[in-house]
């Protein structure tokens, strides 16, 4: 039958269910948000996206103050992050994917350099809480604390807040007056910080000030041992210790060779501080491949770079003097299997780097509490241990190590406890579905190179301590935030507005998104497929 121009004026009820020239609509496009997947990868729990939006604007004050409601320390993140968000960002199916880091990094900076500070309502609960240790899970819990409206006093046993932050991580990645600064900011809150104060009777201590509620984070300070059959050897510690004393200005001598056991971050930074107090060779000697070693790529990458010497597949076997007697290993799925074949290296001095350890016997006199083998302390889904009120995270529970995974236990603490203390349930939102790739129709993006943040050069950064790593400009970081793909939620592009071949889509204004007029649309999915980051799905009609 030929197509008559009456078809084009057939009645709103009519047109209503219909479908391109089909006789019923049998979908209808309806707006959504998922999840993406950087704001699914961050363990503080950052709306990535959220303040990438914002900084795309050029709004850098609303998107640093979005930043600061789930993290508190944005240039310290910027800095130390392992930064998983961009491990699982989407730009890398076209290019590589956003510098995160670099623009937390540049907002973080920014917020120092203008003074800014945390806006949060003033309301206060009447209730006290008690934090055992300034790291960077306490700070952070402190801080969340703070904004719910409940008094926080912090109790440190040591010289200086920050925790590992201060006594783990060298000044060449985290200058001490952007750490120092970040604190206290936090402090300029309210957050009362202790120091020199070692809590021995953690219910004593509760009872004492008067605190409804205690968070523990007292980090893993403790570097591990292992046995090695030695004979008059030269001069063995720890790498926690090491990186401690020099942050006291107290480094030991070690000599003019030094050799670093382990294959971890912790290892990495160690090597690399040797070198820069003096040491003309210093290598690692860690039992597995560089596949398999606990380090981060990048800063195996730096190390090398910096002249740091690594002996893959060894392990140490008898020390004598100043000479290392070492077998080499093989790697059978997964792990390391002696070959029977030895090696000797020479050293004057050894820095154990195992791991690290967290002193929890102060917490044996308290009831109903559970610990692991390692002396980790179980907690609930809520943080809470099995004693009523006392909550805990950061290194001292079972979970991986990093100051992000510590930050985000504070903070998922400090929501459990505002719960607890004001006699409520805290359920946390249901996550919504993570947007892959797959899912996005990128018909307008092209390749955009990523700016890459300046580097010393490696004759330069061992010469000293001062930052390796600069920041991004601020047309540097504005743009590499443009770069975002905004993965499941509408940007107001008008694909889906421009596209439609019935004029279905309504613009409700900036920032209001659209709506869709369903008298006028026929479930032909264009919105649908002209949506790049997938915030339009398709439904079926309702029978």
């Amino acid at each position: 039958m030929p197509f008559t121009q009456s078809d084009m004026t057939a009645p709103p009820d009519l047109r209503q269910h219909s479908k391109g020239t089909g006789p019923r609509r049998s979908q209808r496009p309806f707006y959504q948000d998922m999840l993406p997947p950087c704001n699914h990868a961050c363990p503080a729990g950052e709306n990535i996206q959220a303040w990438l939006s914002l900084a795309q604007a050029g709004d850098y004050y609303a998107a640093w103050q979005k930043l600061v409601e789930e993290n508190p320390m944005p240039a310290i993140h910027g800095r130390v992050c392992y930064h998983p968000c961009e491990d699982s960002c989407n730009r890398a199916a076209i290019d590589k994917t956003v510098s995160i880091h670099a623009i937390e990094r540049f907002l973080g900076d920014l917020a120092l350099e203008q003074n800014w500070q945390v806006a949060f309502p003033k309301a206060r609960s009447g209730k006290r809480v008690l934090v055992v240790g300034a790291g960077p899970s306490g700070l952070s819990a402190a801080y969340h604390l703070t904004r719910l409206g409940h008094e926080v006093e912090i109790q440190e046993a040591g010289p200086l807040p920050g925790g590992m932050m201060h006594f783990g991580i060298p000044a060449y990645r985290l200058p001490r007056n952007i750490l120092m600064a970040e604190i206290q900011r936090i402090v300029a809150m309210g957050v009362k910080i202790h120091l020199n104060q070692k809590v021995e009777d953690v219910m004593g201590a509760k009872a004492a000030g008067n605190f409804d509620a205690v968070f523990l984070a007292i980090g893993a300070q403790i570097g591990k041992k292992t046995t090695i059959p030695t004979q008059a050897a030269g001069q063995i510690l720890d790498a926690v210790s090491y990186l401690r004393d020099v942050e006291m200005g107290i480094a030991p001598k070690l000599g003019r060779r030094v050799a670093i056991y382990g294959g971890g971050n912790t290892a990495m930074d160690a090597a690399r501080t040797a070198k820069r107090l003096g040491a003309e060779e210093t290598l690692i000697i860690y039992r597995r491949d560089r596949e398999h070693m606990p380090a981060h790529d990048f800063e195996a990458d730096e190390a090398l770079g910096e002249g740091v010497k690594i002996h893959w597949l060894r392990t140490i076997k008898s020390i004598e003097e100043t000479s290392f007697t070492v077998e080499v290993m093989r790697v059978e799925n997964g792990k390391p299997v002696p070959t029977g074949a030895f090696e000797t290296l020479e050293a004057d001095a050894l820095i154990m780097a195992l791991g690290q350890d967290t002193d929890t016997r102060f917490l044996k006199q308290v009831p109903d509490l559970v610990f692991n083998r390692d002396g980790t302390l179980q907690v609930g889904l809520d943080m809470m241990t099995g004693c009523d009120g006392l909550f805990a995270g950061g290194d001292m529970i079972p979970e991986d190590r990093s100051v992000t995974i510590a930050v985000g236990h504070g903070k998922k603490a400090a929501r459990f406890m505002d719960a607890y203390l004001r006699g409520k349930k805290y359920l946390k939102a249901p996550r919504k579905p993570v947007v892959g790739a797959d899912l996005l129709h990128l018909w307008f993006h092209t390749d955009a190179p990523s700016q890459q943040q300046p580097h010393l050069p490696n004759e330069v950064a061992t010469e000293g301590f001062d930052e390796i790593v600069a920041g991004l400009s601020e047309p540097e970081a504005r743009y590499e935030a443009q770069r975002c793909l905004s993965c499941g939620n509408c940007f107001e592009c008008d694909g889906c507005y421009g596209s439609c071949p019935e004029g279905a889509i309504i613009k409700l204004g900036t920032g209001k998104r659209y709506r869709f007029n369903l008298d006028l649309c026929t479930g032909c999915a264009v919105c649908h497929e002209q949506c790049p980051c997938h915030a339009i799905e398709m439904t079926p009609e309702p029978l």
